[in-house]
């Protein structure tokens, strides 16, 4: 039995070689792997001696060679094959272990020139990927160190590779390649040449888009249940992602909890203080601040107990007891958090199909959310920068004849914070840390704007003196009217109206404070 063994990444190489060479398998290698191998005191071939043809050009050709891929690509069952690789003196090799050039982390890199990618376009590992993956019923081919020790464990106890185990290898292995060339062709297609020497210019968005997900579970249907559906991740999650979380309990995952709980989960973790999130059908419809997680619950429940029936509950700090007995007494389908104290999870046992997700909250914030959105149209995608924009105080502009007073400011910053997560037209009135009332998905402002104080009216809840934050600009006075009418002492908004002037004009003659962002939140 044969081994070929030529990795960029050696990590765990000398071991894996070690077994198998105690397993009697021969080896063969190139270049610094063949090197790394004899030092270690392994007997190795180096495929430059088995083709009789050095490396050259400076090692882009050292593999391309009938004697490497006739015996990667010969059928052992097909006596015509065989009797061809007896005629050249040809080795069937049984094991091939390649790891490619590191394309990725060299593009990834601030200051990759264009010279240094190309040079790390790896030409005879993926030949030979390819060439064993297709003739996965005979040849074992690893692409990827997690798969050495299942391997030499098949190896140890019966003498082969399993045929699953090969198949597996050779899908995991055309992926790979997949992944490989997706990831050349988006870097390359981004590129602007008008810079060939040094850094060159790239687009955010390449001439061809080549997304990669791995599945990770098919799910029961989709929206609805003559809709089928997956769940699928990127290839590198990042952390604090609602893809990284644990399910410690309930039943499996819908995808509509998987759609609402992102939602939840995106906008929790934006708050620096204990905040609990309350998602139902993609929108929040409560979201509030406490000193510890049974305050912030409370006081979002109390927003819309209604619609927190069979809501997504999430929340940024470690679920205690006492909180988990506050949720435990509503309906909810999805509970998600940092962590759980054991006490917590013991509250749940006797509410077996709440599904409880635990997710760690990540370091930094700014990586862990999606660089892009992504959404399906006819036969096309439309790609844009996700809408992850923060704002901060400095950025306000007031622009009322009254000023904000400081609980004024703590409470509009909070307000646009929880529009940001709303559908548009989003309407969100707050105070004291605390959604009162949220307007979501109307055609009109307007309509947003009373059904979250008739929202409010419901849960028994006084608007007056309450910060109201709109996703996009007011284009009549009529929809500032409203929420004045209701009882907001001042508003949040992007501004940016032909009519910007009658609005603020408006809120001058209604006396409350009007602040601009310059920056609107459409969710569609």
């Amino acid at each position: 039995m044969y081994a070929l063994i030529s990795v960029s990444d050696k990590t765990g190489i000398v071991d894996f070689a070690r077994e198998l060479h105690a397993l009697g398998v021969h080896l063969l290698s190139t270049g610094g792997t063949a090197k790394l191998l004899a030092e270690q005191g392994l007997s190795v071939t180096e495929v430059a001696d088995m083709t009789g043809f050095p490396e050259m050009l400076d090692g882009r050709v050292k593999t391309l060679h009938p004697k490497v891929h006739g015996g990667l690509l010969a059928r052992r069952d097909l006596p015509e094959h065989m009797a061809a690789l007896r005629r050249h003196n040809i080795h069937t090799i049984d094991i091939l272990v390649v790891n490619l050039y590191p394309f990725e982390a060299t593009v990834a890199k601030p200051g990759c020139t264009l010279e240094d990618a190309i040079e790390n376009i790896d030409i005879g590992g993926p030949a030979m990927v390819r060439s064993a993956a297709k003739n996965w019923k005979d040849v074992a081919v690893l692409t990827d160190a997690s798969q050495y020790a299942g391997v030499l464990g098949e190896l140890k106890a019966s003498k082969k590779v399993s045929d699953a185990t090969r198949f597996a290898l050779s899908v995991a292995a055309f992926n790979r390649i997949s992944q490989y060339d997706g990831a050349i062709s988006n870097y390359l297609s981004s590129i602007e040449f008008d810079r060939p020497e040094g850094v060159p210019r790239r687009s955010d968005y390449p001439a061809q888009s080549n997304a990669q997900f791995i599945k990770l579970q098919d799910l029961r249907y989709g929206e609805n249940p003559h809709q089928s559906a997956a769940f699928y991740r990127d290839l590198q999650p990042a952390a604090g992602s609602l893809v990284t979380a644990r399910q410690l309990q309930g039943k499996e995952l819908s995808y509509n909890n998987i759609a609402d709980a992102d939602a939840a989960w995106e906008c929790v973790k934006s708050f620096d203080a204990p905040a609990c999130v309350i998602v139902k059908h993609a929108n929040p419809c409560g979201v509030a601040v406490g000193s510890q997680p049974l305050e912030a619950y409370r006081k979002a429940f109390q927003t819309d107990p209604t619609s927190a029936f069979g809501g997504i509950i999430a929340f940024n700090r470690p679920l205690d007891k006492l909180a988990a007995e506050a949720v435990s007494k509503q309906f909810v389908e999805v509970l998600m958090a940092p962590a759980f104290s054991d006490e917590a999870l013991e509250v749940f046992k006797s509410k077996a199909n709440v599904r409880i997700l635990q997710i760690a909250l990540p370091a930094d914030l700014a990586g862990s959310r999606n660089a892009q959105d992504i959404k399906r149209i006819g036969s096309g995608l439309l790609i844009q920068s996700a809408d992850n924009h923060e704002l901060q105080r400095a950025d306000l502009r007031v622009v009322s004849r009254l000023q904000p007073t400081a609980q004024q400011l703590d409470d509009l910053l909070f307000a646009w914070k929880v529009a940001q997560y709303v559908k548009s037209n989003a309407i969100v009135f707050c105070k004291d840390g605390m959604t009162l009332g949220v307007g979501a998905g109307q055609m009109s402002r307007l309509d947003s704007a009373r059904i979250a104080s008739i929202k409010a009216e419901h849960a028994q809840l006084s608007l007056k003196g309450t910060a109201v934050a709109s996703d996009a600009f007011f284009p009549f006075r009529d929809g500032l009217d409203v929420v004045v009418d209701a009882g907001a002492s001042c508003v949040i908004q992007p501004g940016g109206s032909m009519r910007d002037q009658e609005v603020i004009d408006a809120a001058n003659e209604r006396g409350v404070v009007m602040v601009l962002t310059g920056v609107r939140h459409f969710r569609h």
